[in-house]
């Protein structure tokens, strides 16, 4: 392609509401464009990185027999009542209705879709297994879209599905779609982690995210270094303290004024943050937005809440809980805002961290205004309705396997697998006859790569402070062509000549024939990413060039046979990523 017939808009200064180095990079050089919040249109070269992606995941998922199918992103809400995720899925689901008012939605997920499509073709055994993918745009309303493409309302997704006879059959094609994800990412260029990961509302019982690691990913994981725990950390265990062999004393009421945090209870007393109790309200709606109940959570107060497993306690989704309105709750519990503790509430749903219940003489809120209690007790002062691990792991927690310390990591969730069961053959009779003509339940898998995610995060792990620095297998071109001076007539025919032989090499090339300074074509050439630049000068006259590539400092002069040669090893060598 010549870049004087190109369309491509670079930017030099940095987009003011771009906060991540994917998000500026791939504004600045003109690869993505942004209609709205959280929407994003692809250009020719972010295009072109986007469809190779793609492509990588099509072959390693054809690689393992799945079969590619495309559904609309329509589907109509009856499939969704089926299963019962219609209102599950809560405010992030794109509803409509057409003009007959029947309820439709953009669809953030297709695992509905294909069950039926099952249920409806597959009647026998002989039929099984199966896995049927799409690649596909998908759509969730995000509260709060940001950092460009990570956290979008429209994105494509790799959605795969597997149908098996047993559970036993599931845990192989499961193991698979594994091997499969890390043949994909490898061959993206990413570094990642496979973690135990929560369910969410897909459900099922298992199931393990893939994590790019990246300074400012969403994600946060946890991994041991002295054994194989990896988890993300709203799923990971986490072990309780030692119990406390501590004589329970008096309860005893004190005088806080003023004290409504941890940290200003613990410094008003002169005691650790680990000797309070920490409290947080909920109310809890049903899926229809019908008021259900209040919630007390209680964790020991150097301790963060994890939402996730609160959530999976409660038999709840993320939309239906919310923070309480203290002094609405405190009519009908008691609470008071900034002084609530577990002893004396009533009228809501006590839940207590599992560190609470071996812990002794705690400090905590005594449902009045401006004071505390003193050497609170589990099981003599208070009591739990539900007790669970509640808390959030932290860097240098043992490690619930082996003991060693946690460390923990960000990154960007790049793909995710699911053991579903029957979670949704079940819901919608999805069955097969066995050999004996006997129904059962066909066992489902769901698999799910965020293609888009997947460009960011290769941006996230490869790029410095001039741009973009593309691995072979995914960038837009292998290579680009600098002329110095295109009114030379010998740098403009040595450049031609390259091109076409570079070209006739399968060596995807751009040539920078556009009437620029030098300079700005460096800056681009770096800025785009593009892994090899041939640059022809003063030196076309002795039919050397400058071979340079983008991952590199160091420039070679080569003969221009000796550059082509080179560029078509590199490519032959790393189009296709690490195997």
């Amino acid at each position: 392609m010549k870049m004087s017939k190109m369309h491509l808009n670079t930017l030099r200064e940095v987009p003011g509401e771009a906060e991540i180095p994917s998000h500026v990079l791939l504004l600045r050089g003109g690869m993505i464009r942004k209609l709205v919040s959280g929407v994003y249109g692809f250009m020719p070269l972010g295009l072109r990185s986007l469809r190779k992606i793609e492509e990588i995941v099509r072959q390693e998922m054809n690689a393992k027999g799945c079969q590619e199918i495309r559904m609309s992103a329509i589907q109509p809400a009856g499939l969704w009542m089926e299963s019962g995720r219609w209102d599950a899925m809560g405010p992030e689901m794109w509803r409509l209705r057409d003009r007959h008012e029947r309820e439709f939605c953009l669809g953030p997920t297709h695992e509905e879709i294909f069950t039926d499509i099952v249920r409806s073709e597959v009647s026998s055994y002989r039929q099984l297994p199966m896995n049927l993918y799409q690649i596909q745009t998908k759509y969730r309303d995000e509260t709060r879209p940001r950092f460009g493409l990570m956290r979008s309302r429209e994105f494509v997704m790799k959605d795969a599905y597997s149908f098996d006879r047993d559970i036993d059959g599931l845990d192989k094609s499961y193991g698979e779609m594994y091997d499969a994800y890390e043949k994909i990412f490898r061959r993206c260029g990413l570094v990642f982690r496979a973690v135990e990961a929560d369910t969410g509302v897909m459900g099922g019982r298992d199931s393990h995210e893939f994590t790019a690691l990246a300074d400012v990913g969403e994600s946060e994981i946890a991994w041991c270094p002295d054994c194989d725990m990896a988890a993300t950390a709203e799923r990971a265990e986490v072990n309780d303290a030692a119990p406390s062999s501590e004589r329970e004393l008096p309860l005893e009421t004190v005088y806080t004024p003023g004290a409504k945090t941890i940290e200003e209870v613990s410094g008003y007393l002169d005691i650790p943050r680990e000797k309070t109790i920490k409290a947080l309200l909920f109310a809890v709606y049903e899926e229809k937005g019908r008021f259900r109940e209040y919630v007390a959570a209680f964790i020991r107060g150097d301790r963060e809440l994890n939402m996730t497993k609160l959530v999976n306690v409660l038999g709840v989704t993320e939309h239906m809980i919310v923070f309480a309105d203290e002094e609405i709750m405190g009519a009908e519990t008691g609470c008071v805002a900034g002084f609530t503790g577990p002893a004396g509430l009533r009228g809501c749903k006590i839940v207590v961290d599992s560190e609470l219940t071996g812990q002794k003489n705690m400090c905590a809120g005594a449902c009045k205004s401006d004071h505390h209690l003193l050497n609170v007790n589990y099981g003599r002062d208070y009591k739990a309705d539900i007790e669970a691990d509640l808390k959030r792991i932290r860097e240098g927690d043992p490690c619930p396997l082996c003991g060693a310390p946690v460390r923990l990591a960000r990154g960007v969730e790049v793909g995710q697998l699911f053991k579903l069961g029957t979670k949704y053959s079940e819901s919608m009779g999805a069955y097969y006859k066995d050999e004996n003509m006997k129904e059962r339940l066909i066992v489902m898998g769901s698999y799910g790569i965020g293609v888009t995610r997947t460009l960011a995060a290769v941006v996230e792990q490869h790029h410095d402070e001039k741009g973009i620095v593309w691995p072979v297998s995914v960038a837009p071109y292998h290579a680009v062509i600098v002329v110095v001076k295109r009114d030379d007539k010998v740098q403009a025919d040595l450049a031609e000549k390259l091109y076409r032989q570079l070209s006739a090499r399968g060596v995807e090339t751009l040539l920078d024939d556009r009437e620029e300074r030098a300079g700005v074509k460096f800056n681009d050439a770096d800025l785009l990413g593009i892994p090899l630049r041939v640059t022809v000068g003063r030196s076309a006259v002795n039919g050397t060039v400058e071979y340079k590539l983008r991952r590199e400092n160091e420039n070679r002069e080569l003969t221009a046979d000796a550059a082509v040669e080179e560029a078509a090893r590199l490519v032959r060598e790393e189009s296709h990523g690490a195997a």
